[in-house]
This record gives structure tokens, sequence and C-alpha cells, in this order.
């Protein structure tokens, strides 16, 4: 079957890992679309607990990035991410007491990945390529600039 959702250049942030992370979640997308049209409880289930565990781990990144950029709305960044994270969870709460969530979560991440991304995050773009090179961030230089433990760490592996 088709795509629901697909990458074009208009979302690219000009940072290789972000956008290879925002590929990632539209990979879920339609992961979650697929499971939501077989009826495939389990593969639904499978798909909400890794989207909600990369939705965590890739928001770290980001702020990450946005510290180390000194990027000075990321405060409020985090806030927007914070409460994204809440929305997944509810998510994942309802489909664990057995509510059907597939179709309107997927309208949701749908709607809020092409916003965030064509507006939090193309802002915070030009800090994060300066702070960084123009090039961008390589994986392991965010993982170590990270704190002890972090989830950007974890993200890639380095604990």
């Amino acid at each position: 079957m088709g795509k629901l959702v697909k990458w074009t250049q208009d979302l690219s942030v000009g940072i290789e890992a972000i956008d290879d992370q925002h590929k990632r979640i539209v990979d879920y997308i339609n992961q979650l679309h697929e499971a939501g049209l077989s009826n495939d409880t389990k593969a639904i289930g499978r798909v909400v607990d890794q989207l909600m565990e990369y939705t965590v781990s890739h928001f770290s990144f980001e702020e990450a990035l946005m510290d180390q950029a000194r990027y000075r709305y990321a405060a409020s960044h985090k806030k927007v991410h914070e409460l994204f994270t809440r929305r997944i969870a509810e998510y994942r709460h309802r489909f664990q007491l057995g509510e059907e969530v597939a179709a309107e979560m997927q309208g949701t991440l749908i709607k809020w990945l092409m916003n965030h991304i064509k507006r939090e995050d193309m802002n915070y773009g030009e800090a994060v390529r300066a702070s960084l090179g123009e090039k961008g961030p390589k994986p392991q230089e965010v993982a170590a600039a990270a704190p002890a433990g972090g989830a950007v760490r974890k993200f890639f592996g380095r604990t």
C-alpha cells in the first residue's frame, strides 16, 4: 500500500541528523496507518510504544542541540515538546484501555509534525547550524556533549 505521509524537502531544517529523525517519525506514522488499516492491534500497540520512545529520544536530542547553541527560545520549545509528549502518552493510555486510537493519533501526528517542523523547528535551525558549523552535527559529537546518562547518549547507543 502507498504511504500516508511522504517526506518532502520543505520539511528539512538543514541539519541532517534532525532531518533523519523526522523522516523516522514519518515512517512511524505510516506504520501506524498500515496497522490501523489491517486492524492489527498488536502492531498498533508496538508502533505506539516505539513512537513514544522515539519521540522522547528525538526531543532530548533536539533540546541538547538547542542548549548547546544557546538558542534563546529553547525553554518555550521544550514546553511544546513536553505538551506533545503528554498527548502521545494519553493516546498510549487510551489504547491500553482498549480504545481504538490509531486513526485519531495519526491525524494528530500528521498535523503536529508538519506544523511543528515548519514553524518551531525551522526557527532553531539557523542557531544550531551556526553553533555546529553549517554541515550539522555528527551524532557522536552531540552525544558526547550531552549530560552523562542523557537520552541523547541512549539514542545513539552510548551509555
